[in-house]
């Protein structure tokens, strides 16, 4: 590939990402106002976000066999048409299971979209590059989160939440008609048989324990429909774990989890990210339904995240220099979950720069954790695997978003039946912030086991190049 059009690569991906992450942080500080709108609480709302988790967590294994066979091009600028449809048709929901279904197509096309990109960007990009390239490709992809909650508070409070969807329309086209351009269209020489069998498993398995998990505390279907959807959803992921022992390419190949950093960036990944995951639910819902905020004045106050998430970028490659990949994963994990845990002492009276400052704090962590987290788990893999791995690793990551959306509701929702109350008010979010911060400081465990060099090759040979 011409050297204009490799650099031009990460860009394009981040276009994706930037895309993405607009419309996850757009819709957080919406929910009360859509909730409102459409006839629903706040709590149930979680199915529409997980609705949208569920979609990538199930289509994102087919990502990179479709990548293999039919071009990252063509799947590229077809999931950027399908997530573009979903937003148009979010925008035009007026009952909980329209916005629901609405998010679901949404998410088919992130299911492609993103992996894809990542796809795209580790056969581009030399593994010396891939610090560097890793952190370039999300610095621009953070500017999403950075105008996502005040935007999104803007558009609710000034004009109406409709909006937030729309905005998704320009920023696709832009993206189609890069990703024309710059591109390539690079298929495998040899595409692995598509696991259809192994597909099916691993829809009802992760559909079934999601979906089953997030509706079994609301009113939206029968208990005993949601108690199949669980049953269905063990029987599935049991299934499945069996099955893809005796496939030589399986859809999602557990066998890579053999690799010491992709286990670790992977499982260890997973466990950390079910309380980053919740943060974005649990924060606008605690500023607006418990101290009162407009949605424009908790964007801006959850806009301190995303600026100490852009901040660090720069500086993960001289951190990780200095301390190496299990050190700073180990010290990291620790300091990001207790800034979450933090925002249990969040008050009426807490003043805003306070919260600003735990917010800061906590965004310039969670950055480090997940850069170091997406680049040492691919450190170890071969290229040939590399599509298969990158499937594995975004199904974990929506996996463990999902869970921590999951396990935040149905901890105010507890905490809502025992107080005996209808309506949420600040004294319920505190025990939902001290649980998902204790999960995301647990993820040591996985952090601790790596072998002390764990990346160091990547760190080296970055440095030599520098």
């Amino acid at each position: 590939m011409p050297l204009a059009r490799e650099r031009l690569v990460p860009f394009i991906v981040a276009v994706a990402l930037f895309m993405e992450n607009l419309d996850s942080t757009v819709i957080s500080t919406a929910l009360p106002a859509i909730a409102k709108s459409i006839g629903t609480s706040p709590i149930e709302l979680k199915l529409a976000i997980t609705s949208y988790l569920l979609a990538l967590a199930i289509f994102i294994p087919m990502s990179g066999w479709m990548a293999d066979r039919f071009g990252a091009r063509t799947i590229f600028r077809s999931a950027i048409v399908v997530f573009v449809a979903g937003s148009i048709a979010c925008a035009m929901s007026s009952a909980l299971w329209h916005f629901v279904l609405a998010r679901f197509v949404q998410g088919m096309g992130g299911a492609m979209m993103s992996p894809v990109g990542r796809l795209v960007l580790f056969r581009t990009v030399e593994k010396t590059k891939l610090v560097a390239a890793m952190a370039l490709v999300t610095m621009p992809a953070l500017i999403g989160p950075m105008l996502g909650p005040p935007l999104g508070g803007f558009i609710t409070t000034y004009a109406s939440w409709h909006w937030i969807f729309l905005v998704n329309v320009p920023i696709g086209l832009i993206g189609f008609l890069l990703v024309t351009a710059v591109v390539e269209n690079v298929k495998a020489e040899v595409p692995d048989p598509f696991d259809t069998l192994g597909m099916i498993l691993v829809a009802f398995g992760i559909g079934g324990l999601a979906f089953g998990s997030a509706v079994i505390t609301v009113d939206f279907v029968p208990k005993w429909i949601a108690g199949v959807l669980l049953g269905t959803g063990v029987l599935g992921s049991a299934a499945y774990v069996v099955y893809a022992r005796k496939m030589p390419a399986p859809v999602l190949d557990l066998s890579l989890l053999a690799l010491p950093t992709f286990r670790a960036g992977v499982i260890g990944g997973f466990v950390f990210r079910v309380g980053a995951g919740a943060l974005p639910f649990l924060l606008p819902l605690l500023l607006q339904l418990g101290f009162g905020m407009t949605p424009f004045q908790s964007g801006l106050v959850t806009f301190a995240t995303a600026i100490g998430a852009l901040a660090m970028k720069t500086l993960v490659p001289p951190i990780l220099r200095r301390f190496g990949f299990r050190d700073t994963m180990i010290v990291n994990a620790v300091v990001a979950g207790l800034t979450l845990a933090a925002c249990a002492a969040f008050v009426p009276g807490t003043p805003v720069w306070v919260m600003f400052c735990v917010l800061l704090l906590g965004g310039l962590a969670r950055s480090l954790q997940f850069t170091s987290l997406n680049t040492l788990a691919f450190a170890e893999v071969d290229p040939r695997r590399m599509s298969r791995a990158t499937s594995l690793a975004s199904v974990t990551q929506q996996l463990s978003i999902s869970t921590g959306v999951t396990i935040g509701a149905l901890v105010l929702e507890t905490v809502l039946t025992l107080h005996g109350g209808t309506t949420l008010g600040a004294a319920d979010f505190p025990p939902a912030f001290l649980l998902i911060g204790a999960i995301s400081v647990s993820s040591v465990v996985f952090f601790v086991k790596m072998p002390a060099n764990a990346g160091e090759e990547l760190i080296e040979r970055a440095a030599k190049r520098e």
